[in-house]
């Protein structure tokens, strides 16, 4: 792959682009108006929360769940050979482009998704969600090379400040058609959050060309591609390792990087469900809710990179992460909307900035000078979605056994106190990431 010009501001806008189109499935699918729709509609007065899937008797939000955990499975397994193809064949790209149109005909296959065509949504669904873990990977591995060390919190900022300004675009638009469908004449209850989840993957596939014409192409070699280089993919995984674990600050880091995310991803996935169910706020208020959180987390996200340059990445990380904690704990107590609306303004700060700088400081302590960078970032990927399974299939597990939503969000805190642990590691080091 040829060498990109790092700090290229053109470069740089149009890398940040894929957040801009990839987070409409982000904001509208996993968080706002799928789950109110998903939980209105999968909830009878005969059957009360609980469908029948395939001869299964499941609690809905505990389906949901179950879903995104085999899809996060799924793709932590097939990454792998995905990123050691890509490198052999220089087409990371390619599997960028060809994840996105997944996801994104994924999100259009969604709008014919209605009570009686259950299996068909959540199949939808899975496949939504596997597009977007895979074009997320090939984009995140771009950012060594776009940028230079010292520029790479501000950069991964930058991506996640475009992603969140572009989400709420998106969602505003849809947000017309659900909140005052009588505008235009629309009379299916259920047509506006399906026609959601078709302009969310028109909107993906769209935007997503900019960077797919900005960034430079394939540097294809021709050579086919064996089952030596699809075995190649788990024990590049191992080398990898091999290489990271001489590097203290990423040895430290993962393990904590690991427990963290199962609560970040997790609360983030579950947010709109868990307002349904908890305080039954139903879907203007909860979509409401959900635009706030982006908005407040675009701030957040630019927050946490100013923040870090003054006390460095790891203090702020252990700060946030303490907030999370407390976030879990206040969940499990809150019985009015506005210590809803409160909790959710706070995880919007916290949002943002734990995952832009997750982001940019494992990219900080890569080796210096690598150009295939998809095999150093399907390991992070490869933490990450591994974290997001556990996390998702304890908090379904545990709605599923208890019949309550809210002991599955205390025990996500016990994933945040290890991370924090964990982290606290790291300020031992002689050479912390700081800047």
């Amino acid at each position: 792959m040829s060498t990109l010009e790092k700090n290229h501001k053109p470069t740089i806008r149009a890398w940040a682009m894929f957040d801009w189109a990839n987070s409409a499935y982000n904001l509208v699918i996993t968080s706002t108006i799928f789950p109110a729709y998903y939980t209105a509609i999968t909830f009878t007065e005969a059957n009360g929360d609980r469908i029948d899937f395939f001869g299964f008797s499941v609690v809905n939000t505990a389906l949901s769940n179950f879903a995104l955990s085999f899809a996060y499975l799924f793709m932590a397994l097939l990454l792998p050979i995905l990123s050691s193809v890509a490198d052999f064949k220089g087409s990371k790209k390619a599997f960028m482009m060809a994840f996105t149109y997944v996801g994104g005909l994924a999100c259009m296959g969604l709008f014919f998704f209605k009570l009686e065509t259950l299996e068909w949504g959540i199949s939808c669904f899975t496949l939504a969600a596997m597009g977007y873990v895979g074009g997320v990977l090939f984009n995140n591995s771009y950012l060594p090379q776009i940028a230079t060390p010292d520029q790479q919190d501000r950069v991964s900022a930058q991506g996640f400040a475009y992603g969140y300004v572009g989400c709420v675009t998106i969602q505003v638009i849809c947000f017309v058609f659900v909140l005052k469908p009588e505008w235009f004449g629309i009379t299916d209850p259920s047509f506006p959050p399906r026609l959601s989840f078709f302009l969310v993957g028109v909107w993906w596939i769209g935007f997503a060309q900019i960077p797919f014409r900005k960034l430079p192409a394939d540097a294809r070699n021709g050579q086919r591609v064996t089952k030596h280089v699809l075995r190649k993919g788990f024990a590049e995984l191992r080398e990898v390792w091999e290489r990271l674990k001489g590097i203290p600050e990423i040895k430290r880091f993962l393990p904590a990087f690991f427990f963290y995310a199962m609560g970040v991803q997790t609360v983030m996935i579950v947010a709109a469900a868990f307002g349904e169910k908890v305080l039954h706020l139903g879907a203007p208020k909860l979509i409401a809710t959900i635009l706030i959180i982006q908005l407040v987390a675009i701030g957040g996200a630019y927050l946490m990179s100013l923040l870090a340059r003054y006390i460095g990445n790891v203090r702020v990380l252990m700060l946030v992460v303490c907030i999370w904690i407390g976030v879990c704990v206040a969940a499990y107590y809150i019985n009015h909307e506005m210590q809803f609306y409160l909790l959710a303004a706070l995880v919007g700060l916290v949002m943002g900035g734990i995952q832009s700088l997750s982001r940019s400081t494992y990219s900080k302590m890569l080796p210096p000078g690598e150009e295939d960078t998809a095999s150093f970032f399907s390991f992070y990927d490869v933490t990450e979605k591994v974290a997001i399974v556990i996390g998702l299939f304890s908090f379904a597990l545990i709605e599923q056994v208890t019949n309550n939503i809210r002991y599955s969000a205390l025990c996500l805190g016990l994933f945040f106190v290890i991370g924090l642990v964990l982290l606290s590691r790291m300020l031992l080091l002689k050479k912390p990431v700081e800047k």
